[in-house]
């Protein structure tokens, strides 16, 4: 009797193979459980003890998004060993395509997003960064949405090519009629992934100097110093030559001394030490050189060269105002002439005026 029960066929298939394939997938059902509870939990806890939380985290995001598609996957293939009638099964290898590509795109989704937010963003947080990635998600997401389509119709039996190649056509017109909106766009992904700067940054473009407020897909706007907003194009900004002054570890400044011609050579030799005992003693300023230069047109030019440490404009001129007037009160003391611009015109005895020798 019972083994009647067993051999009784119910769709093409004896109660006995559904119960092996039932069996097949609580034993596969065990099994991810297993790996989940047993594996995972293992790489979790060795990446804490290499304090690295977010690694942690990723690997927990990325087991909880592939269980569904284990447990799918585990289902479809013990199914598959089943003989249903041709309508059921082709609806049943319909079904499970059209499930395991939506949940095969959310798994590689959290992939991508895990990835970037936990080793492309800064440990300690960086809110521009974290607006780019935002903006940049949606687009991440459609376009794995898209291949996730594609591979199911092709996996269904639709001519793919056709419509890659009808897309392809379109894409190339497309990219004639926008060449410029196409290059802006490359440039935005060219900025957020290589970021030569970012929000908050000061930068100078030219003759352009503001601060990095906004970094959009077309178009980055700064604040200038004279307040207004200045737009530029990303393309503009990636074929320029950017500074960026707030990655700047220390300020070079070259600076140009002019004394008089009068100025005797004893004294003319106590300049290079006397700039350098103005300016090495003061704090976050390192000395390089200073030097006779060269002559000028009205003066004997010396080349003094320093560096102030850090990139805040504000210290750097408190900085350079300070040696300012204590190499004009030193100079002063030496009794050492700046020179500004004179002429001295020398007139032959014929083309002097009369009565004057």
């Amino acid at each position: 009797m019972f083994t009647d029960t067993l051999n009784y066929v119910f769709y093409g298939n004896r109660v006995l193979d559904y119960l092996i394939v039932l069996g097949a997938i609580v034993v596969g059902v065990i099994v991810i459980r297993l790996i989940k509870f047993v594996v995972v939990r293992r790489i979790v806890a060795w990446a804490k003890k290499k304090d690295t939380p977010l690694d942690a985290d990723l690997v927990k995001s990325i087991s909880k998004a592939s269980l569904p598609v284990l447990y799918l996957g585990t289902v479809y293939v013990a199914a598959k060993s089943l003989t249903f009638p041709e309508n059921v099964a082709g609806w049943v290898d319909i079904v499970g395509k059209i499930l395991l590509a939506l949940l095969g795109a959310r798994l590689v989704i959290a992939i991508l997003a895990g990835a970037i937010k936990h080793y492309w963003l800064p440990r300690e947080g960086d809110v521009g960064r974290e607006k780019t990635v935002k903006a940049l998600m949606p687009i991440v997401k459609i376009a794995v949405w898209i291949v996730a389509a594609i591979f199911l119709l092709d996996n269904l039996g639709f001519k793919i090519s056709t419509v890659v190649a009808g897309l392809g056509i379109g894409g190339v017109a497309v990219a004639l009629a926008g060449q410029a909106i196409l290059k802006d766009l490359f440039s935005y992904f060219a900025i957020l992934f290589d970021q030569p700067f970012e929000i908050g940054d000061q930068i100078r473009v030219d003759d352009k100097i503001g601060t990095v407020e906004k970094v959009g897909v077309k178009t980055t706007r700064l604040k200038s110093i004279g307040g207004e907003q200045l737009v530029f194009s990303n393309a503009d900004l990636t074929d320029s030559r950017v500074q960026n002054y707030k990655r700047m570890d220390r300020r070079r400044i070259a600076t140009h001394l002019g004394v008089t011609y009068e100025t005797p050579a004893a004294k003319l030799k106590k300049i290079p030490a006397l700039v350098e005992g103005i300016i090495d003693p003061i704090d976050g300023v390192d000395f390089d050189r200073a030097h006779f230069a060269s002559y000028g047109d009205f003066n004997l030019v010396f080349e003094v060269v320093y560096f102030v440490q850090g990139n805040d404009y504000k210290k750097y001129m408190d900085i350079q105002e300070e040696i300012n007037l204590r190499l004009y009160e030193a100079f002063a003391k030496e009794k050492i002439e700046f020179a500004y611009p004179t002429q001295t015109v020398y007139l032959p005895p014929a083309a002097r005026p009369r009565g004057k020798k």
